[in-house]
């Protein structure tokens, strides 16, 4: 996060929307005798945002941690790009990288391996739910030896929410011109991810 307070301009319930409708992220932890521990994962966040589900491969550092519970981070990012200081209009600035990025703070633990076929279900329902119109996959079609065979190498998790904080850097502390036009360069010729969001993202946040 970054520490400036300019960036934090989001409220809780924006934070969770946006970490709910990206459902994907950097679970941190930080593990006795083996120091941080990272892993890309897939999660589900509930409507009250106080409760994030998500499985593991067996094999994972981090499930492999998890004989007690384990405070842990998830990192969400959405889009980012470069700002070249050309774009403000203005003299003497220098680049910089605006960005949107989402933390949720809590205790991750195991769950029963009984809930872990309901967990699959609902999160492919999920993810499937926005491929409309195409029929959606479910596990049903799977060969149900096989399917028990996946499942062995897998483990259901849950991570209660204890905190959320978002950075939504997007220029904030440049006048209004400076900001409508750095956007227009963004769009025009910014690099890195979903460089459009970003720059709509500037746009509208101007005057507010």
């Amino acid at each position: 996060m970054h520490p400036n307070p300019i960036y934090h301009d989001a409220d809780a319930d924006r934070n969770l929307a946006f970490a709910r409708e990206r459902g994907f992220g950097v679970l941190a932890a930080n593990v006795p005798m083996s120091g941080p521990l990272l892993s890309h994962v897939p999660f589900l966040l509930n409507d009250a945002g106080d409760m994030a589900e998500l499985h593991l491969v067996r094999s994972n550092p981090i499930a492999r941690a998890l004989v007690e519970p384990l405070e842990v981070k998830i990192a969400v990012s959405g889009g980012d790009t470069y700002i070249s200081p050309d774009w403000y209009g203005v003299e003497d600035q220098v680049p910089t990288w605006n960005y949107v990025a989402v933390h949720l703070t809590g205790t991750l633990e195991l769950r029963p391996p009984e809930e872990l076929l309901d967990l699959l279900d609902r999160q492919s329902a999920a993810y499937e739910g926005r491929l409309l119109p195409k029929a959606p996959w479910t596990t049903a079609k799977m060969q149900p030896e096989t399917m028990e065979k996946l499942m062995r190498m897998i483990v259901p998790c849950r991570m209660k929410v204890t905190g959320v904080d978002g950075t939504w850097k997007l220029s904030q502390n440049k006048t209004d011109a400076a900001r409508l036009a750095s956007s227009q360069g963004v769009a025009a010729h910014g690099f890195g991810s979903d460089t459009d969001i970003i720059a709509a993202l500037m746009r509208d946040s101007i005057g507010s």
